[in-house]
Parts: structure tokens; C-alpha cells; sequence
């Protein structure tokens, strides 16, 4: 049965103040269309108390979508507030399309970083050489197809969502339609044509250009040196990550039913068949009772969705996902002359590296960097770190040169996990109290409002609009089968 609140308190066994995070004494929610849209009431004489671990954008987005179903929320987010991890340094687009995603037959097909975008520095490791062998595998045009056509459903849901949200609550997030995807080569653009194909076979609305038709666009792309063509897709867009993250959080705190404990990061997961728990390491100025006491929250279910750090906490529970943490880049610059800034967003499509406007700045997302593992945990070399900004400051130069001032870019460095099938990982796993929503991988932020409405139904006990084989393919268990 789920519990009256949650509960914090010292150790597994001396409670010592019940209803710490309090969500009964919060206000609660009208449940009407104007305060929840698309609220499932019909679920609401089961709320359940569900804890969501990470307060980036996955977790604010998982949040928002247990309590528009009606449950009561706790997010812990180990940083001062909410989008300080990843999601800060999000490039901006929205939702992923065939052509951006991090995988199919453009996706790292060549070894070199100046032609791929990434720069590969995985040694002998053998766990990083499997993951691209199997990653590798979907550059295939059949297998691509079939991967995004799996994708696609999650990608509607994540629209629907998010349109909702900006209508019911007028939020403004630098929000801006329009992509340009270009592409350079002759052979790199006839491994475009599967996109292509599956834009068409979904009557996605796309122009594809010629590079003329491509600078009558956009002012700013040069027609020198030559490049293969571009494909416009005007109903896509681009926004600020971290400010709707925060926005929306804001709105979550006015709203009720959603309690977020920042500065408090998590150390363990406890299973039972009763409940749910967390422990939490001390809170920041604070020292551990003693070696037995840990502080903590218990629920009636948890949901991990904390990033790279979603990792070691379920290592400790004995699932090992095979993610691979990312290692990425953006640069933000100010316009240097704004007859030379692009008005729409500039997208390399082999490179993945986006070049997004917002005001009087330029985010150019992408640089991405492969290790291993282990070596991902640690600082990265600084002739790494400079490699990689150089590639973000080449795409500048070669598709809207003269638009930024690159020596004032204030740079960024984070890390994302990607799947070996591209696809995120969003389902219960182990255990009928936990849950996973992470993977979601570099391209595509308001994806997490598609499989945060996944895991609102799943822990709803509630149907999905989402196929079967879409649910399936999003399960943590597919790796062992």
C-alpha cells in the first residue's frame, strides 16, 4: 500500500522525525486542465510517494510527470539547485530527428575527429571497443531505419508533452523553430539518404537544399569552400535547457505535491517489498553521526534518472547497464558581427555539432571525446580539452565564420550516457520499486518528458500510448536478452 509521506530519519531502524520532506503539508494541486495537463485523474485514489534521484533535466521532467499523474515527489540533486550537471551544457535542441541522432550510417564513419566530430581515445579497452562494435552495427540503413522507427513514438509523446507545458503555463525558454542541417562531402551526403527516407516515410515536413538554396536561407553559410547540400527541418527547434529545467521547477514549487532536496547527494538504494528508501550522504557542513547512522528517505518507489551518476548506483544493486559515459563540449561566445550570425540553428550533420543563437550569444555544442570508463572519471588532458573546443571553433569557422568572438567563448566540459543501441533506458528494473530513466544520450533534451511520462505510467500501473515494441525497446532488462 503506498505510505502516508515520506520519511526521513537516521539509520535503517531509529526513526527520529517523520515527514521530513512534508509533501501532505504542501499545497495541494487543483487537479484541472489548466493546472495538469492531460492529468490522469483516474489513477489519483493510488498516490504513491516516489522518490527521483538527479535533478537535471530527466529528473525535473520524471518529476513533473509522476505528479500530473498524481503522485506525491521528492527529487534529490546532489548540486546547490537543478541543471548544474549535463544539463547545463546542453546544445539546445529539442527532440532528436534522424538526421542528429547518435547513431546510424553518418555517426563517427570516419576515424578521424576533424571528419567525425569524435575524438576516439580508447586504446585496447575492451568494454569501450564492444560498445562501438555494437553501436557500429546500426550505421547499417536497415537496422538504422529500424532503431528510429522504435524512437519515433517516444519522440511524439515527448512533443505532445512539451507543448502542453508551454502552453498551460506560458513559460519562456528562448524557444526558436528551425534547424539547418548541413552536410560537406559528397559520400557522407548519400549516407543521408536513410534519414531521408524515414523523413519521408513519416511525412515529417523537410526541405532538402541545394548549398545555394542552403545560404538563401541563411546569409551566413559560405558557399566556399563547396559543401554537398543541407536539409531544412523548419518545424524543429532549439531552446535553453537549463533555464526550463529551472523554470520549471519554479513552477513545480508553486504548483505543490513536489519537494526538491538540493545539496544532498545519494549513496544507496534499500529494496523491500514495503517500501522504497534512499540513504543520503551528510548534508553539506555537516558530519556523519557515526560510522552507523546515514540519513534516510523512504517511498514507495525511486526512480534513478541521475545521469552518469545513475551508474555506480545501480552497480550497487547489482545491475550493470552497459552506458557509456560521453565526454562533451560547448563553447558560448558573444556575436562578433551580427551581419555574420546565423538566424536559424546550423547543424553539422556528420559531426553533430550544433551551432545554436540565443540573444546576443552562440552556443556551439558537440566535441566529443571517447574513453573508457574509468579514464572518463578523470580530469581530461589538457591537449584533449584543447582538441576538442578546436573542433567546436572549426564548425564556427567553416559554416558561419566571422559570426563569434571564439577567444571570449566561455567553454564547458560534461559528460552524457549514450546506449550501445542509441536508445535511452527507461523502465522498472530489478525490483517493483525501482525504476531507470537514463541514456538518453547528447541530441534531443525534451526527450526525458517522452520517457518521463513512460515511468509516470508504469508506476501508475497505467496504460501507454507508446507501442509495445517502443516499451520493450526501452527496457533495462533488453541487454541480458
Amino acid at each position: 500500500m503506498p505510505g502516508d509521506s515520506f520519511d526521513c530519519y537516521h539509520s535503517a531502524f531509529h526513526q527520529i522525525g517523520a515527514a521530513w520532506a512534508a509533501i501532505d503539508a504542501a499545497p495541494h494541486v487543483t487537479h484541472t486542465e489548466n493546472a495538469w495537463p492531460h492529468a490522469r485523474r483516474g489513477q489519483l485514489e493510488s498516490i504513491m510517494d516516489v522518490i527521483v534521484i538527479g535533478g537535471g533535466i530527466v529528473g525535473v521532467a520524471t518529476a513533473y510527470q509522476l505528479r500530473a499523474a498524481g503522485h506525491r515527489v521528492c527529487v534529490v540533486e546532489r548540486h546547490a539547485t537543478v541543471a548544474q550537471g549535463a544539463t547545463y551544457g546542453h546544445g539546445g535542441t529539442l527532440l532528436p530527428t534522424p538526421l542528429d541522432v547518435w547513431f546510424g550510417p553518418t555517426f563517427m564513419q570516419h576515424r578521424q575527429a576533424a571528419k567525425s566530430g569524435v575524438i576516439r581515445k580508447t586504446g585496447f579497452n575492451g568494454p569501450v571497443r564492444e560498445f562501438i562494435r555494437k553501436l557500429a552495427t546500426l550505421a547499417e540503413p536497415d537496422a538504422f531505419k529500424k532503431q528510429f522507427a522504435l524512437l519515433r513514438p517516444l519522440v511524439e509523446s515527448a512533443r505532445e508533452s512539451l507543448a502542453d507545458i508551454e502552453h498551460h503555463f506560458n513559460l519562456e525558454f528562448e524557444q526558436s523553430k528551425g534547424q539547418l542541417y548541413l552536410v560537406r562531402s559528397a559520400r557522407d551526403w548519400e549516407l543521408t539518404e536513410p534519414a531521408l527516407e524515414l523523413l519521408r516515410q513519416f511525412e515529417a515536413p523537410h526541405h532538402v537544399l541545394s548549398p545555394q538554396e542552403c545560404q538563401d536561407i541563411e546569409h551566413s553559410i559560405p558557399l566556399e569552400p563547396h559543401f554537398a547540400g543541407g536539409v531544412l527541418i523548419e518545424d524543429e527547434g532549439t531552446a535553453n535547457c537549463p533555464l526550463f529545467a529551472k523554470l520549471l521547477k519554479q513552477t513545480l514549487d508553486a504548483q505543490g505535491g513536489v519537494q526538491f532536496q538540493c545539496g544532498r547527494e545519494v549513496t544507496g538504494i534499500r529494496l523491500d517489498n514495503q517500501r522504497a528508501a534512499v540513504e543520503l550522504a551528510p548534508a553539506n557542513g555537516e558530519s556523519a553521526r557515526s560510522s552507523r547512522e546515514v540519513d534516510v528517505i523512504s517511498a514507495d518507489a525511486v526512480v534513478v534518472a541521475a545521469g552518469v551518476g545513475s551508474l555506480a548506483l545501480l552497480e550497487k544493486l547489482r545491475l550493470n547497464l552497459p552506458l557509456h559515459p560521453l565526454r562533451l563540449h560547448n563553447l558560448v561566445a558573444p556575436i562578433a558581427r551580427e551581419e555574420f550570425a546565423p538566424h536559424t540553428t546550423v547543424i553539422d550533420a556528420v559531426k553533430r555539432i550544433t551551432i545554436t543563437r540565443s540573444n546576443h550569444r552562440l552556443r556551439i555544442a558537440g566535441g566529443a571525446v571517447l574513453q573508457s570508463a574509468s579514464q572518463t572519471k578523470q580530469p581530461l588532458p589538457e591537449p584533449l580539452t584543447k582538441e576538442a573546443l578546436a573542433l567546436l571553433g572549426q564548425a564556427t569557422h567553416d559554416w558561419v565564420p566571422g559570426s563569434a568572438r571564439i577567444s571570449a567563448a566561455l567553454p564547458w566540459e560534461g559528460a552524457k550516457l549514450l546506449s550501445p543501441d542509441g536508445l535511452p533506458v527507461t523502465g522498472n528494473a530489478l525490483h517493483p520499486r525501482l525504476f531507470v530513466n537514463a541514456g538518453h544520450g547528447p541530441v534531443g533534451w525534451g526527450l526525458a518528458f517522452g520517457t518521463g511520462k513512460l515511468i509516470a505510467n508504469l508506476v501508475s500501473g497505467a496504460p501507454s500510448e507508446l507501442s509495445p515494441d517502443t516499451i520493450a525497446a526501452l527496457r533495462p532488462e533488453r541487454f541480458r536478452e
